[in-house]
């Protein structure tokens, strides 16, 4: 209890620009767990598509692959199930997965951009803070004359707003690389298979 009024104490001191950054905390945590439920549940889903139709895509079983993709509902699925429709030429499938592709994955980007703003924004609103506090502090310089440990205290207290904002920054881009790896990692395997794929249909065509 004693640690929680210290931590509140600590957050009223920080001034108003405190209830922004405490939003934007808050945000970045829920955006974490959506984020994480959302790639690891997707992820789950491909890679149990991909077992299911390794084989077929080393074999060049394209119906056996379509069949599969009818069946699974996930991001990989959907792009050859399509692609796979114009096996026959090959510039139109390859075009046909990079379109699919770039369609897809723009879900997956989905609230990684409001991180990216909470990065550069919250920097600059424990700035602002302490910019309010310095002011005050000179206000209360004026009050107090020239008596050195009110204008210590009131800096000190200003500058709680600039660490609270280096903090929130710090922990929204952590969690924008980690989960801007992970889409990287999904990617990269969506790629991988097109490109098995392509090479796989290129060489019966030729």
């Amino acid at each position: 209890m004693e640690e929680f009024l210290k931590c509140f104490d600590w957050f009223v001191q920080g001034g108003l620009v405190m209830y922004p950054l405490l939003f934007c905390s808050i945000f970045v945590v829920a955006i974490a767990i959506e984020r994480f439920l959302f790639y690891r549940n997707h992820c789950g889903q491909m890679m149990t598509f991909l077992q299911a139709v390794k084989n077929s895509v080393a074999e060049g079983k394209w119906q056996e692959i379509q069949d599969e993709c009818l069946v699974h509902d996930n991001i990989l699925s959907r792009i050859l199930g399509q692609g796979l429709r114009y096996r026959k030429n090959f510039d139109y499938m390859k075009e046909s997965f990079e379109s699919l592709t770039v369609a897809e994955t723009t879900g997956l980007r989905k609230n990684l951009s409001y991180l990216d703003t909470i990065v550069t924004m919250a920097p600059l609103l424990g700035l602002l803070g302490t910019v309010m506090g310095m002011i005050g502090s000179f206000q209360v310089l004026d009050i107090a004359g020239s008596n050195p440990s009110v204008i210590t205290g009131s800096v000190g207290e200003a500058l709680i707003a600039t660490a609270s904002g280096l903090c929130v920054a710090v922990l929204a881009l952590t969690v924008h690389s980690y989960f801007t790896h992970w889409l990287d990692h999904i990617v990269t395997h969506i790629e991988q298979t097109c490109i098995m794929i392509l090479e796989k249909n290129k060489g019966e065509l030729l």
